[in-house]
């Protein structure tokens, strides 16, 4: 099935879940992870309407970004300190920041560039040693001192969900769910009112993150490999 094909798909099924969980298909934005395809995967996509794709290394998200600036892109990968710069003159949102040390270094380069960067702040909401994130207990502090930096906007959070358990990652998401609710609510007027987006789920389980209150889904391999199978 072509690249063409396999989007359209997924668009279709993500507004299906949508509806069966008395969502707007709109309240849902799919995220093309188009690391494993070159520009010709991008463009493909592109062409039946994907306007938001994922990088996760610094050097590729640079250059599909002045590529192809007509669309919106997010940085999902390891954020490493001297790339940072790099990252805030391309993403449009950055997806993985879960230390206030990394936060500084973005508002410094979004002063810099004269601009507010949006972010996410990335739980371990699962506990898994092998995934990165904030502890659960630790993310309303560092929200709330993230949402202090002038050139940092807080969106929302991001998680990573254990892969190859589906109660696991159904627990993942609403807990992720509950945490932003907490968190939303401490907050001012203006930080609450930005503080609307929840990253979770992926090719292997999207439908249920959706359920859980996903606003971002981030699908890759159900759109650009031939070998992916649900």
């Amino acid at each position: 099935m072509s690249v063409e094909d396999q989007y359209r798909r997924v668009a279709a099924e993500v507004a299906a879940v949508c509806e069966q969980c008395g969502r707007e298909p709109s309240d849902v934005r799919l995220i093309a992870v188009s690391k494993t395809v070159g520009p010709e995967g991008v463009a493909a996509a592109m062409e039946v309407g994907a306007r938001d794709f994922g990088e996760n290394r610094p050097d590729q998200l640079v250059a599909r970004a002045a590529q192809f600036p007509e669309v919106r892109w997010h940085f999902i990968g390891n954020i490493q300190s001297r790339r940072i710069p790099d990252i805030v003159g391309a993403a449009a949102l950055i997806h993985s920041l879960h230390t206030l040390r990394h936060g500084q270094k973005i508002n410094e380069a979004a002063a810099r560039l004269g601009t507010v960067q949006d972010v996410l702040v990335e739980v371990n909401v699962s506990g898994e040693a092998s995934k990165s994130g904030v502890a659960p207990q630790e993310a309303l502090m560092l929200v709330r001192t993230l949402a202090a930096l002038p050139h940092l906007r807080v969106r929302g959070l991001m998680t990573m969900a254990p892969q190859g358990d589906p109660a696991a990652a159904e627990a993942a998401f609403r807990g992720l769910a509950v945490l932003a609710g907490e968190i939303r609510s401490s907050l001012g007027d203006a930080e609450a009112g930005a503080f609307t987006e929840l990253s979770m789920g992926m090719s292997e389980d999207w439908p249920c993150a959706i359920a859980c209150g996903a606003t971002m889904v981030r699908v890759g391999r159900a759109i650009f490999s031939d070998s992916f199978e649900e």
